[in-house]
């Protein structure tokens, strides 16, 4: 699964990136545009819509105890990855594109940290001197390669520890080191209390979620100035391209027997996680810098109403492959 995500992170990059360049957004929406094709929504709905699926009559995941255990533990890895790919490559990317133009005009100070509100124009990670447009006679192999050191040698991995992320780190521990886990988990257990506890604000962490993608999705319905090509490039990108070249990958994993064929619920997760919407945790990093807030409230209010449509005819369209 960690593998099966990143390569969804990185092929949505470069079709991000491929799109920038198709379209020839403001400049100070590429790295927007490149994070929502790059990063998806990998935890909030798989952990609504693939226990829901489990619950339904005639599902193929077999029975409805069974599948709601390894559903959710599988939807809480996704949710766990995701929040570290999130934070460390898609932040960056975000990060670079807003950092390049507001450095030229002294809008950061020395500890990086974005300190005057502006509607600057921040330019995409890879500068267009050194990355984009170099010269014509120049391989897109090489473009790629010259982008990818780049972004390693001017990212912030810093951010790996996010509140997010060492949450994930703590729960792996829980979770694989056996002494702690007998402390922890189960009604025997001496500090199942904790246990319990984060079950209980992890029940409420779904609503809240829920109301912060709508509080984002506000400004979205006051419109903006972001192109129709753009949204509809991020839409297509999302939800057809990479869902596309997802059964091509999860098929080939299958071939190879890196993916266990007879696990359909986890085969239908990896699936899945191709057709999802871009993740919230991007509208949170544009307030953050400053670059295109208003933009990402658009982006996420079509991403996330075709999301109805486009998830239930690829959820079908995988059910239909896996059974």
């Amino acid at each position: 699964m960690p593998i099966n995500i990143l390569v969804a992170f990185i092929l949505g990059a470069i079709l991000g990136w491929l799109l920038v360049k198709i379209s020839r957004p403001p400049k100070h929406l590429k790295g927007l545009i490149i994070g929502a094709c790059s990063a998806g929504n990998m935890g909030i709905f798989p952990i609504i819509l693939i226990p829901a699926i489990c619950k339904e009559k005639g599902s193929p995941f077999g029975a409805i105890d069974a599948c709601e255990t390894y559903a959710l533990s599988y939807s809480s890895l996704s949710l766990a990855i995701g929040a570290v790919y999130i934070w460390s490559l898609v932040y960056n990317i975000v990060r670079m594109s807003a950092e390049e133009i507001t450095r030229d005009k002294g809008l950061i100070d020395s500890s990086g940290i974005h300190i005057k509100d502006s509607n600057q124009e921040p330019l995409l990670p890879c500068s267009e001197d050194h990355c984009l447009a170099a010269s014509h006679q120049v391989s897109l192999s090489v473009k790629i390669s010259q982008c990818i050191r780049t972004f390693l040698g001017k990212a912030n991995l810093k951010v790996l520890f996010a509140p997010s992320t060492i949450a994930a780190i703590f729960g792996f521990a829980i979770g694989i080191i056996s002494p702690i886990q007998k402390l922890m988990i189960g009604n025997e257990a001496p500090l199942h209390v904790v246990t319990d506890s984060a079950f209980m604000l992890g029940e409420a962490a779904i609503p809240v979620l829920t109301i912060i993608l709508g509080a984002n999705l506000l400004q979205g319905l006051k419109g903006t100035g972001i192109q129709l090509r753009v949204i509809l490039g991020i839409v297509v990108t999302r939800y057809v391209l990479l869902p596309l070249f997802g059964i091509l990958i999860v098929k080939g994993a299958l071939q190879a027997g890196l993916v266990p064929s007879n696990n359909k619920l986890f085969i239908f997760l990896l699936l899945l996680q191709y057709a999802m919407p871009p993740a919230i945790n991007l509208g949170t990093m544009t307030q953050l810098f400053g670059a295109g807030r208003s933009e990402c409230s658009v982006i996420m209010l079509w991403t996330y109403a075709l999301a109805s449509v486009f998830l239930t005819l690829w959820s079908t369209f995988f059910l239909w492959i896996i059974t």
